[in-house]
């Protein structure tokens, strides 16, 4: 029997249940189980529980087969569960360093009590730290344990079941177990505190309680379910019915109860406000009913509504929550006063468009700030036309990038009346970044972030914790990713970091990147003609070097010798170079050049033909080597100065532990792996296979069209994936000059 049982309830929570698991395992006190419970979550929650169940015997998963909510989860949890104690964690929350040896101890110094409540903080998206409010009362003073009866103060915390270790042997006595619908910790914990004859407390915060700026919070939905907290304190009373030795609760609990129904009733955001009246009338009726004798009302203005409850004047409140209103309404004159001074700033014509009609036939793609034609909004533009062609496809086009739009690409410069009317008209906005602040999300448009690479490097709200890395607003970002509908992921892994970093209400699309459906689809003569757009001779190997950018570097400081490098690998060699930097104007760096040995291919329009031409990939650290991965050709991560990127840029994982290939960390020893083929052989496929199947999880050829039938013809059953296996991706540069060569 282990000491302690954590019961982990999961649903749609992928993006932060990785590290609710990683703070109760990295633990120093070994003593405990996970009962881990997939609430039949859509998502990947089920699959990540999984995951660390094979690496970590602790943990055992239920895998429920429909979607029952957190209390009766928590139920099927506590089943399975054998430990001396339970604890509940949800999965968004995480335990602090060092908690459950501190819960442990506590308990043995406290003799085993049946209750031991501990302390926590709220942890909010913006990185602030808050402590409990009512704290305080957490700190020891008298015995060791006690009755509540001593106590009574500590009703006043709020009212959570994962702020405590409950003794199993006292649950199972009690009959304890979590009912359906929302506040269901409420009747769990007024139960159980009233009924302990021994409770401990700890002055330690144990959990952090995570603030999630979008959805996981009952408190901020609109919904008729709110009306559950009636049948949750009639939980309550029930119990109270059945056990009369507690009788003396009645005042405290009413008093808790009427607090309940009153914040529900004014906090915004909670009620429909056609549903209203109906729950003052039915707060009202509970009040009446069980209203103890000799009960004495606050004062002040909390009174005034005890009084309305009590007198069932709905009108009364009515004019008061009115009054509270209008004040609201005040304010948000004054912000939308504020806000349109701002947008005047945009120009009269830009306003005026957006008083016409949406074109429900009019899409605007840009990518990468409107500098060019390109990823992933080109794959799905193409897509659409083949799919929808009464869908007009216009591109925003910096005013300096209007020479290098394809032929056949409507597009409309940057800040021209075209511009504003076209943004502020489409149906579809489609960017791989984010459009500008000045942007304006109107009702009914659909904005589809396409994203621009798997993420190696940290991003958006993480990157915080690596200052050195950016000085971009994240208030600012935050509102701006707020106008996404969707956002495209081509592996579980991206989506569970995006909508950690990225916490706005938007739809995750697991539909695989569409700009990496060529590199499935491509034939051997899409491979023959981009490598002789490139001018590759059919005999020589072609190298694709694509390092990345370092913001926190002032200017690129190359880390690889091209030139020696070239002159090292030979004449049968040529080095496709796609970067940040100007490498050099020697008389030998010419001559390199006019051979064809050295190509700059970085103002080159499509990636995705590089990858094409090229038979292998070198890299750094770019987001290139996930999606060159799809073509199962090799990758060589050059990793000269892993250790700094990483501290001062930030990593999800350690590349030199998880590469996609062989690794060099030295010129010297990127040579030896390419003069000997090492870089090709065995042990780097091996990486490679496990490299694919976990960043190319969706890319099968067929996003783009998965986007378009989802985004733009509204089709909810997306299609499916090809499995693993069956998966083709276009033939190498040998394959595809086989049959010339045989001919």
């Amino acid at each position: 029997m282990p000491k302690l049982s954590l019961v982990v309830p999961a649903y749609k929570v992928q993006a932060y249940l990785a590290e609710c698991l990683d703070s109760i395992l990295e633990q120093d006190f070994p003593d405990f189980e996970v009962i881990a419970v997939d609430d039949c979550s859509p998502d990947a929650s089920g699959a990540i529980l999984d995951e660390y169940a094979e690496r970590d015997p602790r943990i055992h998963v239920i895998h429920l087969t429909e979607n029952v909510g957190l209390g009766r989860a928590r139920n099927a949890g506590m089943e399975k569960a054998t430990g001396e104690y339970l604890l509940f964690l949800d999965s968004d929350d995480t335990l602090t360093e060092g908690a459950l040896r501190a819960i442990a101890g506590r308990l043995e110094a406290a003799g085993d009590p049946e209750i031991l409540v501990y302390d926590y903080a709220r942890s909010y998206w913006d990185g602030r730290i808050l402590p409990n409010q009512r704290a305080a009362l957490l700190r020891p003073d008298g015995p060791e344990s006690f009755p509540l009866s001593e106590r009574p103060e500590l009703l006043d915390l709020l009212q959570i079941v994962w702020n405590k270790a409950y003794r199993r042997d006292f649950v199972l006595r009690m009959g304890l177990s979590f009912p359906p619908g929302y506040y269901e910790d409420a009747p769990w914990t007024f139960c159980s505190m009233i009924s302990a004859e021994h409770i401990a407390l700890l002055d330690r915060v144990c959990v952090m309680y995570r603030q999630r700026r979008e959805g996981g919070n009952i408190l901020k939905t609109v919904s008729r379910k709110h009306f559950d907290v009636f049948d949750q304190y009639g939980r309550i009373f029930d119990f109270l019915d059945a056990h009369p030795e507690l009788d003396q609760w009645r005042g405290p609990l009413f008093r808790k109860m009427t607090d309940h129904y009153l914040t529900v009733l004014t906090k915004p955001g909670r009620l429909p406000q056609n549903a209203r009246a109906e729950f003052f009338r039915r707060a009202s009726a509970d009040y009446r009913a069980r209203l103890p004798k000799g009960f004495a009302r606050p004062g002040g203005n909390l009174g005034h509504k005890y009084a309305m409850l009590e007198r069932g004047s709905y009108l009364t409140m009515a004019s008061a929550l009115g009054a509270v209103k209008l004040r609201q309404a005040v304010r948000r004159r004054a912000r939308t006063t504020l806000n349109q001074s701002k947008r005047n700033a945009m120009g009269v014509f830009y306003q005026s468009q957006l008083k016409l009609p949406l074109d429900e036939n009019l899409a605007l793609f840009s990518a990468y700030w409107s500098r060019s034609v390109s990823c992933n909004p080109a794959a799905i533009d193409a897509e659409l036309a083949r799919l929808a062609p009464q869908v007009r496809r216009v591109w925003a086009v910096q005013a300096d990038a209007v020479d290098r739009v394809p032929a056949g690409h409507e597009f409309v410069r940057v800040g021209s009346r075209e511009y504003w009317s076209v943004l502020a008209r489409a149906k579809y906005l489609v960017n791989n970044v984010n459009f500008a602040d000045s942007v304006v999300k109107r009702e009914g448009q659909i904005h589809l972030q396409t994203h621009h690479g798997t993420p190696l490097k940290t991003m958006g709200l993480d990157q915080r914790k690596y200052p050195a890395s950016t000085s971009m607003s994240f208030d600012k970002l935050l509102e701006r990713c707020d106008r996404w509908d969707y956002s495209l992921s081509s592996n579980r892994f991206s989506t569970t970091v995006w909508e950690r970093v990225y916490p706005c209400s938007y739809v995750s699309l697991e539909t695989g990147y569409p700009r990496n459906d060529i590199l499935v689809n491509a034939t051997a003569e899409d491979v023959r003609r981009a490598r002789a757009s490139l001018e590759l001779a059919d005999g020589t190997r072609a190298f694709l070097y694509m390092p990345t950018h370092r913001e926190y570097q002032a200017g690129f400081t190359p880390s690889l010798d091209l030139v020696r490098l070239a002159d090292e690998l030979g004449p049968d060699v040529t080095l496709m170079v796609r970067g940040h930097y100007f490498y050099g104007n020697s008389s030998h760096v010419e001559e390199l050049r006019r051979s064809g040995r050295i190509v700059d291919v970085s103002g080159h329009p499509r990636v995705e033909e590089l990858y094409l031409a090229a038979d292998a990939l070198i890299t750094d650290y770019s987001s290139a080597m996930f999606d060159y991965a799809v073509l199962d050709r090799p990758v060589i991560i050059y990793a000269s100065d892993w250790d700094i990127y990483s501290a001062v840029r930030g990593t999800y994982f350690n590349l030199m532990e998880e590469p996609p290939g062989a690794v060099a960390t030295s010129q010297a020893e990127l040579i030896r792996l390419l003069e000997s083929g090492e870089y090709d052989g065995p042990e780097a496929a091996r990486y490679r296979d496990r490299f694919r199947r976990r960043y190319c999880e969706f890319d099968d050829g067929r996003a783009a069209e998965r986007v378009v039938r989802r985004v733009f013809l509204g089709e909810e059953d997306m299609l499916p994936l090809v499995p693993f296996a069956d998966r083709h991706h276009a033939p190498t540069p040998p394959q595809a000059l086989e049959p010339l060569e045989r001919a």
